[in-house]
């Protein structure tokens, strides 16, 4: 089996997957204090829970926006898998042109959810990833990654709010029945839902003038479908989009991959 792990800012999603076929799949907190130690015993009783052997597994790949898990991880694979992971970043095979100013930049995160949704999806696509930051990922025709927009996401925006305003409670993230609210609550919960929802489907409105052509709109993330309920832009809702891509970026860079492992 192959594991596939996406290391975001608020959580780690991860999956295992038999060829094409994705066979579970887990979304536990990111922590940055945790060891590769604590991260291997957190894994061993998920796969135990699933009645997965950790010897299931003969290859691991991982994207990571979170600069100071890499190495814990690494060491964490190593040890408990017997494995060297393969990592998203420079010199990847990725088989889409990424037509930005310094392609480093873009988030490994970014680029899978690319890749994960030209192969469901084909070409052209907006990709709204909706997590602590969204971001808006242009897809072209023939899989191009053309560019996008990167925003504060809702659980960030709620945040900023709670601690600026000293007199605003923290909020659940859950969709008010009515725009006009009797209640400091629901008049936060609608003003940060509503217009987050407004703030997509905006975006999603120009980036489609821009373009010039139709376009299919694919979410992702973990408020994506609460959020695509509301919006009047989003077709379709795909939460394992990240991991599908991940296994694509590692079938595309497998037998590369073998080898080096066979070297070192």
């Amino acid at each position: 089996m192959l594991l596939v792990l996406d290391i975001g800012n608020s959580n780690i999603v991860l999956g295992t997957y038999e060829g094409k076929t994705l066979v579970r799949h887990w979304r536990i907190s990111t922590d940055r204090q945790k060891t590769g130690d604590e991260y291997g015993m957190l894994m061993n009783s998920l796969f135990a829970y699933q009645g997965i052997n950790m010897t299931d597994i003969h290859a691991i790949i991982i994207s990571s926006v979170v600069p100071p898990l890499v190495v814990p991880m690494v060491k964490m694979c190593e040890r408990y898998f017997h494995i060297h992971p393969l990592l998203v970043g420079p010199g990847i095979r990725t088989g889409i042109r990424l037509h930005y100013e310094n392609p480093r930049a873009i988030g490994a995160d970014r680029i899978v959810n690319v890749v994960g949704a030209y192969e469901q999806y084909g070409g052209s696509l907006i990709v709204i990833d909706i997590g602590t930051a969204t971001t808006f990922d242009v897809v072209g025709e023939e899989g191009d990654f053309l560019g996008g927009v990167i925003a504060p996401g809702i659980g960030t925006s709620a945040d900023a709010l709670f601690q600026s305003a000293a007199q605003l409670p923290r909020i659940e993230l859950v969709t008010p029945k009515q725009v006009i609210c009797r209640s400091t609550i629901q008049g936060m919960q609608a003003g940060i839902i509503f217009g987050f929802v407004g703030q997509i489907d905006a975006i999603v409105r120009r980036i489609k003038a821009e373009y010039g052509k139709p376009m299919r709109v694919i979410a992702t993330g973990g408020l994506a479908r609460m959020i695509a309920r509301e919006s009047q832009t989003i077709d379709k809702v795909d939460h394992f989009l990240t991991l599908t891509g991940l296994r694509a970026v590692y079938e595309r860079n497998e037998d590369k991959h073998r080898e080096r492992n066979a070297q070192a």
